[in-house]
């Protein structure tokens, strides 16, 4: 399958689940990502989900992380189409942006280089680690500028697409692994 058809799939899928089928499926991914080897690392970057688009809700993987009294870094869309990283404190304050995203007002900025695991958003992935995100590009540059040792960890509500998406890009960036409610992928 390609992309755009896949977005367009998938966005049907998830508006068609229901609250507590959203809430019960976010808390098993973070209990599968207890199960991982990850938690040893030190920059931590996890994205605010846009609840109007039933995205994994990441508020256990955040719980998770403060009781681990991790670094935790949280993006906000620029301008430009960066994705800049703030440092997430008890000082930050978060604003929705016009997606409906949560994102810091401000803070302390952190360079990618410096992160050590990014969970990513995304629509679809397949059996090779490609993912299908809103076609932004925000992750991809963002993965681009990460150092190479650095673990991108899909978190999604439904498992791998059979068949290979077929139109992948060389800026496209593959992930480690994918956690669902049901499984662990890695790629």
């Amino acid at each position: 399958m390609y992309k755009r058809q896949l977005r367009i799939s998938y966005k049907q899928k998830r508006l068609s689940l229901d609250t507590s089928f959203v809430s019960e499926s976010s808390i098993q991914i973070a209990n599968h990502l207890l199960q991982m080897p990850l938690w040893h690392a030190l920059y931590y970057h996890l994205f605010f989900s846009i609840v109007k688009n039933k995205e994994v809700d990441t508020q256990p993987i955040l719980s998770i992380l403060l009781g681990k009294d991790k670094n935790i870094v949280v993006p906000k869309v620029e301008k430009n189409g960066i994705l800049n990283n703030y440092l997430f404190t008890d000082a930050t304050t978060l604003k929705k942006n016009d997606l409906g995203i949560p994102e810091p007002d401000g803070g302390l900025l952190v360079p990618e280089d410096m992160l050590d695991i990014v969970f990513v958003p995304l629509l679809a992935f397949d059996n090779k680690g490609n993912r299908v995100g809103y076609g932004g590009g925000y992750y991809d540059r963002l993965l681009q500028k990460c150092k190479k040792e650095t673990l991108k960890i899909g978190l999604s509500f439904f498992e791998a697409e059979q068949y290979t998406i077929q139109d992948i890009a060389s800026t496209d960036v593959t992930l480690d692994y994918c956690v669902t409610p049901n499984t662990i992928y890695s790629f």
